[in-house]
């Protein structure tokens, strides 16, 4: 049985720790309202989501400097945007009336619809779509709508989901808050490691999705003339298109980086119980490296086919980092954690590689954490290394096969990364992420 977010938020964590936006000292911080827990969707995971703000308007909570820097947030009027307005009634049509036939899912942000509309290009043609319509979360739900039609409307990349178009209009349901993206058929990646997905992904595919993700990552950090910082990077907001190219999705709480001179933004905590970096959870101080340290759990959670939180599970292996502590000393424990859906012939080795790359992305320290443009270089590497290998022929040789085990039993000790920082896992052990 899953606990609500409140009864977390009330059980788990010790009363003498503060979320919310920075005031100067501690007595300024107050715990605000916690949005409930929203359930699995294609289109949007279980997070956890607290008050946050959106990139565009001003919060009396931030210290000035910060909202002077996001005043100056590139929006809609101030560069180019090929995103279409639809009316609510266009839309209807699409979506055979917001009909439960077409529902893809249900986020924190709403319900999710499969439509058509006809192309722009060609009025003959249509083209599939999915239309996600705000529910009743008030203001926060409108500032996540706002975001993400700010943020997707002047970034394009191939691993992005592409924003089509918005609808802002008023009928008679009220006012209506649209957003019009791709359609994606083969849903998210929090989908297809799920154990109830018929056929698991293959290894290659898992690390083509882990370099699309870095890709998309690196394009928000550090390919444009300002940076965004995603927030809430993890398997449910990883979608796949029909080619299974993966694209990063749910910008609603995505927030412009700290401009220059600053170190950090000052924000209140939002995001996903499972991926959220320990010293955002403790001081609310943003930067690129919360979403290193999330990218790093995604790492685990493909080699694993886990959840970072999964309180079905037996209480020792709810935490996926906390689980698999033991297992990285050396390569007869680590297959124990790779996920028993996988055909482990020829992927050990690459696994392992890959966890050395999620480790130095859980380092304790941010500071010391890679950039996502060095994560990715470390991933291109992997892919193309577990490429080659699967190209070669198999070894039939017994006196190949026994000198592969020999040297793989005189390595076990040097499995991961020699300098792994390992205190990373100091961070989930504290009464501060403990479950329920």
């Amino acid at each position: 049985m899953q606990c609500s977010w409140s009864e977390i938020a009330m059980n788990c964590f010790p009363f003498n720790i503060y979320y919310g936006e920075k005031k100067g000292d501690a007595k300024g911080l107050q715990m605000q309202s916690l949005s409930g827990l929203s359930n699995n969707s294609t289109y949007g995971g279980s997070d956890v989501r607290r008050t946050g703000s959106e990139l565009n308007s001003l919060d009396a909570s931030d210290n000035s400097s910060d909202s002077l820097r996001r005043n100056a947030f590139p929006n809609l009027s101030q560069r180019p945007s090929n995103l279409r307005v639809f009316t609510v009634s266009e839309l209807k049509s699409a979506t055979k009336n917001f009909g439960r036939s077409v529902m893809l899912g249900e986020g924190g942000f709403g319900c999710v619809y499969k439509g058509l509309i006809k192309s722009v290009d060609d009025p003959a043609k249509k083209i599939e779509i999915a239309v996600k319509q705000l529910g009743k979360r008030g203001i926060q739900g409108h500032k996540e709508w706002v975001t993400e039609v700010n943020v997707l409307g002047i970034v394009e990349h191939p691993n992005l989901v592409k924003l089509v178009g918005y609808c802002a209009d008023d009928d008679e349901r009220g006012i209506q808050r649209l957003l019009v993206y791709e359609y994606m058929p083969n849903r998210s990646l929090e989908h297809h490691l799920s154990p109830r997905s018929e056929t698991p992904l293959p290894w290659s595919r898992r690390l083509k999705i882990a370099q699309d993700a870095a890709r998309g990552l690196t394009y928000l950090h550090e390919e444009m003339d300002f940076q965004i910082i995603f927030r809430d990077f993890k398997s449910s907001n990883i979608l796949l298109d029909e080619q299974w190219n993966a694209k990063l999705s749910d910008f609603g709480l995505a927030r412009l980086g700290p401009s220059d001179g600053l170190t950090h933004v000052s924000t209140a905590v939002v995001g996903t119980m499972g991926y959220a970096a320990p010293e955002y959870i403790q001081t609310g101080r943003l930067t690129s490296k919360i979403d290193v340290w999330s990218y790093g759990v995604f790492l685990y959670e493909l080699i694993t086919g886990r959840r970072p939180l999964d309180r079905n599970r037996p209480k020792g292996e709810q935490q996926l980092l906390e689980w698999i502590r033991p297992y990285l000393s050396d390569v007869k424990k680590f297959q124990i954690i790779l996920d028993p859906r996988l055909e482990r012939k020829h992927l050990l080795k690459s696994a392992q590689k890959l966890a050395i790359v999620a480790n130095r992305c859980l380092v304790r320290n941010p500071k010391n954490r890679p950039k996502m443009s060095e994560v990715l270089e470390m991933v291109d590497r992997i892919v193309e290394s577990s490429v080659s290998t699967n190209q070669q022929p198999p070894l039939n040789s017994v006196a190949s096969a026994d000198d592969s085990q020999d040297t793989e039993i005189n390595n076990k000790k040097r499995i991961m990364d020699p300098k792994p920082d390992c205190n990373w896992f100091r961070l989930w052990r504290p009464k501060l992420l403990r479950t329920c």
